[in-house]
């Protein structure tokens, strides 16, 4: 595996001189929660015959509740062992979770020496143990102690997921929100991550079976909260500028990016298979092709020769009217990864951003959608993250019904897509989806790089595959004249669907298609194609540069518009095992030439999406100042005739 910074090896020895430590902290301290709500029940006796009642505890990001600040004893050994399930005895996978607690601990605390080493904060400690610690030393000092907590959290968290990957169940656990994440200085945030994992086992773990899967899930969460923190906080470097390395697990610590064997809990969802979707061709291509595009990431070089090579489609957006498939999009896309990952055996992660993430609490919200992108980005796993109702979840600017937590979810979405920070990799891949697009914001659209018309069965032919899909089997009515999904064959469809772009849809595009016509002629160099271009932009003013970029890359997916064989899906070795230069040319080969039509089909479908939003957005401002305007009379008439009857 080729790192992108130094390799530094974490000695065993150093690992295991913190056992002690870390197995006094599993027996029992005292902590008093500082943000978080104790709920938890008391850690059970171990007389045998006596049953325990555990409470439950809210998981709701944000619900706000009477906080209880009494000290209370934690004895997370006790409490992992008597989870039920062991009939008086710890249970093997009892001890497997308790040794991986301890070890985890020692690795966060030998890593967290080794980097307060580098940054100057073991002298710093000294310094304050002996009164010496100046006042300028002390900004420094404070600044230090957080960064150093935070490296302990996550290095718990991740050395914690490793640990226990392979023994998670197939049931899923939800851990919901961490609130007990504290950054004073290192000791005091390991104690509140503690007390938080034996609150999460008291409440969920309440059988053996589920006793790995809530520890795990807890990990994936308290890494999830720490990123989300870290990314805004100073004195990093030394531990994000190397690599760190614990041979004993096979675990290699690259900055606050979890490692690829932490693959969190389960895929729950229903997948859907590409026949099952009916209509919407285009989109189903495009998301069909995104899908074996994602396959061809490189973990080694963290890279996608698709990012290379062009056609890569990091972010798109899928709107239509309710009821049209974009759930079933989702759905579809969202199987075939899952099933291309586990035949290569490749971590898979999807995540969904929805109005939960939005919290009262100034700057929740932000964090949320960071933790969710830094989710999706993580270098280490194939990645598919959706934004589902995207127009209700991220506020439009200068709209005075968004409330804050929905603009600080648009800053993060606009800087995470396109910011100058973004980097695109290729393992992952974001959708926006909405019935609305037109109310979200103009400069958040335009970060879609590519635009999926959702818009449902449209044929007759259609409508008789999806009516025959619903019903299923389980009748005995005639088919009729009809050949049953012959309309769905999707090369065909494509095909005809691109055709229909090579003329405008939206009225007011095809009045600019006719006259740029009738001034250049046929629209066959890049002369006359630019001044089609500029023509849009003088009616259109959104029509921006942006907006270039944008059809330029739909050009390149459109010359990109390769089919990689499904036997290099269903065999490894045929590709996705390859090197990446192995992985490049043979994606090369199969690029096709950009020609003037594919050109003017990928301008028409984008500026269609955009005059349509426009004009959708244009006809909702003028019901809405009618009916503005006809308030006004009548508060005008009641108001006269009350006057006169004065």
């Amino acid at each position: 595996m080729s790192l992108s910074a130094d390799l530094m090896e974490l000695r065993e020895e150093d690992v295991r001189r913190h056992y002690p430590a870390a197995l006094n902290l599993l027996q029992g301290f005292d902590h008093a929660p500082r943000i978080a709500q104790g709920t938890a029940a008391p850690a059970p006796e171990r007389s045998p015959g006596i049953g325990t009642r555990r409470a439950f505890r809210p998981t709701t990001p944000g619900l706000v509740t009477q906080r209880t600040t009494l000290p209370g004893a934690v004895h997370l050994l006790a409490r992992i062992e008597g989870v039920p399930g062991s009939e008086g005895l710890p249970s093997p996978l009892q001890a497997t979770v308790a040794q991986a607690v301890r070890r985890a601990i020692a690795i966060a605390m030998a890593l967290a020496e080794q980097v307060a080493l580098r940054s100057g904060l073991s002298d710093l400690k000294r310094a304050n143990a002996a009164g010496s610690l100046g006042p300028g030393q002390q900004p420094d000092f404070a600044e230090l102690s957080t960064a150093e907590s935070l490296v302990t959290l996550h290095v718990f968290a991740d050395a914690l997921a490793v640990l226990l990957a392979p023994h998670a169940g197939g049931e899923p656990v939800e851990i919901g929100h961490l609130d007990e994440v504290l950054t004073d200085n290192a000791p005091l945030a390991l104690q509140g991550a503690l007390w938080e994992l034996d609150q999460d086992i008291a409440t969920l773990a309440t059988t053996d079976q589920r006793l790995a899967g809530t520890v795990l899930a807890f990990a994936e969460a308290l890494m999830a909260r720490v990123a989300a923190r870290a990314a805004h906080t100073p004195g990093l470097g030394a531990f994000t500028s190397a690599s760190w390395r614990v041979a004993a697990d096979d675990l290699t610590i690259q900055g606050f990016t979890p490692s690829r064997k932490g693959r969190g809990p389960a895929l729950q969802m229903t997948f859907k298979k590409p026949e099952e979707v009916v209509g919407n061709h285009i989109a189903k291509h495009q998301a069909m092709k995104l899908a074996k595009m994602l396959m061809a990431y490189d973990f080694d070089r963290r890279l996608n020769p698709f990012v290379e090579e062009g056609g890569f489609i990091f972010t798109f957006m899928g709107d239509g009217a309710p009821g049209t498939g974009k759930t079933t999009l989702i759905q579809m896309m969202a199987g075939l990864v899952h099933g291309y990952c586990e035949g290569a055996g490749v971590p898979f992660r999807y995540r969904n951003l929805s109005t939960d993430n939005i919290d009262s609490y100034q700057g929740k919200s932000g964090q949320n959608a960071k933790a969710f992108v830094n989710e999706i980005t993580d270098p280490t796993v194939i990645g598919f993250g959706t934004i589902d109702d995207i127009d209700t979840l991220a506020g439009k600017r200068g709209d005075r019904q968004a409330s804050a937590g929905q603009l600080e979810i648009t800053a993060v979405l606009m800087e995470s897509f396109a910011g100058a920070n973004t980097v695109v990799r290729g393992n992952c891949t974001f959708g926006m989806f909405s019935n609305h697009p037109e109310n979200v914001d103009d400069a958040l659209r335009q970060r879609a790089g590519a635009r999926f018309l959702v818009d449902g069965p449209q044929t007759r032919a259609d409508y008789i595959d999806i009516l025959a899909l619903l019903l299923g089997k389980n009748h005995g009515i005639p088919l009729g004249d009809h050949r049953l999904f012959e309309a769905q064959a999707i090369q065909r469809a494509v095909a005809e669907s691109y055709a229909a772009h090579s003329r405008p849809q939206e009225a007011g595009l095809a009045e600019i298609w006719s006259r740029v016509q009738t001034q250049v002629g046929p629209l066959d160099t890049l002369a006359k194609i630019g001044a089609y271009l500029k023509a849009i932009q003088e009616v259109e003013p959104r029509f921006t540069g942006r907006a270039i970029k944008n059809i330029t890359d739909a050009i390149k997916v459109r010359a990109m518009d390769v089919e990689l064989p499904d036997e290099w899906m269903a065999e490894p070795d045929l590709f996705l095992r390859k090197d990446y230069d192995t992985k490049a040319a043979m994606i090369r080969e199969l690029r096709r030439p950009i020609t003037p039509e594919m050109v003017l089909q990928e301008i028409n479908r984008y500026a269609d999406s955009e005059f349509r939003y426009s004009d959708t957005s244009d006809e909702a401002a003028i019901e809405a100042a009618v009916r503005d305007m006809r308030r006004m009379e009548e508060a005008k008439r009641r108001y006269l005739a009350e006057r006169g009857t004065t």
